[in-house]
C-alpha cells in the first residue's frame, strides 16, 4: 500500500503498549501526538464486518422513533489487546481480547480517527 498522500498522516514514531494495556501512541510527521485507547480502536474497527455492524446500528437508531420498545444493550467487557503487529509500512493489525483480529488500521485511517478536536476539524468534518 502506498504512503499516505497527506504528509500529516505519516507517522514519525509509534508505540503500541499491549502489555500495559495503555493503547497506541503516535507522533505524526507534523509533530501532532495522538493517543488511542484499545477500546476506542475496537469500536472504530475498519473491517467490513464491523462497518456493516455500525451501519445496522445507525439504521436502527434512525428508525428508533417508529419502533415499539427500546432494545437494551448487553453488557460486554471492555476490549483489550492481546497482540499487535505492523503490516508493512502502512498499518497496524490488532488482536483483541474479544477474538476480533480482522481490522487493519492504516496510518491514514488512524490519523483520520484521532480523537482530538483538532483532527476532527481537519480530517473528519471536511469529509462530511
Amino acid at each position: 500500500m502506498p504512503t499516505p498522500l497527506d504528509p500529516r498522516k505519516k507517522p514519525a514514531d509509534i508505540k503500541v503498549r499491549v502489555s500495559t494495556g495503555a493503547g497506541v501512541d503516535i507522533v505524526w510527521a507534523d509533530h501532532h501526538s495522538s493517543h488511542y485507547d484499545f477500546a476506542y480502536l475496537r469500536e472504530q474497527c475498519p473491517c467490513a464486518i464491523c462497518d456493516e455492524e455500525r451501519r445496522k446500528k445507525e439504521d436502527m437508531a434512525a428508525h428508533a422513533g417508529s419502533s415499539p420498545g427500546a432494545v437494551l444493550p448487553l453488557f460486554k467487557p471492555r476490549p483489550t489487546a492481546r497482540a499487535a503487529k505492523a503490516m508493512g509500512n502502512y498499518a497496524l493489525q490488532i488482536d483483541f481480547s474479544d477474538g476480533h483480529t480482522t481490522g487493519i488500521y492504516s496510518y491514514d485511517y488512524l490519523r483520520t480517527i484521532c480523537p482530538c478536536q483538532e483532527c476532527a476539524k481537519a480530517f473528519r468534518l471536511q469529509a462530511s
